[in-house]
């Protein structure tokens, strides 16, 4: 049943912030909480990329996503979001930590700088966006946040060092944050994706013969995309997983 179809009530009207919301998984997410009846902010970086996907859903649905220009590596500008987020929106019940780049880099390239950059687009603004967000939803009674980490952390893969540990750390805070903030009634949960085929990720890392030795290693024998996250995205963020916590969600086509 296309994703379209599913329909999780208690997401009408409920106010959702997305990171990296402009293309790819985020762009998925931003429609499927859209077409949940959700109100839908989303913070990119890519200004052409997010007016295009907010065109095209207005003119899709008749309700149009605010877009939020923001560089997640600036902190202040990060915060900035969040309150934008807010004013607009009037509250913050979801929060969805999306936003990454998978950089690749041999072990002997990466120097101080690379190394932080890698931590500031992958983990960093992860904490500061939900330190930002969480006084938002404890005036809203509760929330959910929805970190997205990744299994390329369990994969032993040699030419992602930064991005591998930023991942990893993603489901350390993920923890962390759910044993602060759940006596608050603020939910925080991690999706951990397989390998999800994107126009970005064919472009730059990934051709015929590396698709078909992850479809080889899955249980299911077909490529994953970005709609294969927003079931288990909008079950996290809905009253459905209402007991769950400091949990990991793996949607990886059975790979491992």
């Amino acid at each position: 049943m296309p994703v379209s179809r599913v329909q999780f009530h208690d997401l009408k009207d409920r106010c959702v912030l997305i990171t990296g919301g402009g293309s790819g998984i985020g762009a998925a997410l931003v429609e499927g909480f859209l077409r949940q009846g959700a109100r839908v902010a989303f913070v990119d970086i890519d200004e052409r990329a997010s007016r295009a996907l907010t065109e095209r859903l207005s003119g899709e649905t008749g309700i149009a996503p605010q877009f939020i220009h923001a560089d997640l590596r600036d902190i202040e500008a990060l915060q900035a979001a969040a309150l934008k987020a807010a004013d607009v929106l009037g509250a913050i019940h979801v929060l969805v930590n999306n936003a990454a780049r998978d950089d690749r880099q041999e072990l002997d390239a990466v120097s101080a700088a690379s190394w932080d950059e890698s931590q500031a687009v992958n983990l960093r603004h992860v904490f500061f966006m939900s330190q930002a967000v969480a006084p938002h939803m404890r005036l809203s009674g509760g929330g959910s946040i929805v970190n997205f980490s990744s299994i390329a952390y369990l994969l032993n893969m040699g030419e992602i060092p930064a991005y591998a540990t930023a991942k990893a750390g993603i489901v350390g805070l993920t923890k962390s944050l759910a044993g602060k903030l759940g006596p608050e009634n603020i939910r925080v949960n991690a999706i951990l994706p397989g390998m999800i085929v994107t126009e970005r990720q064919k472009r730059l890392w990934l051709d015929d013969a590396a698709i078909a030795r992850m479809q080889e290693r899955q249980c299911l024998k077909r490529s994953l995309t970005a709609d294969d996250l927003v079931g288990p995205c909008l079950f996290l963020a809905s009253d459905c997983s209402s007991g769950m916590t400091a949990q990991i969600m793996i949607i990886d086509g059975g790979a491992l």
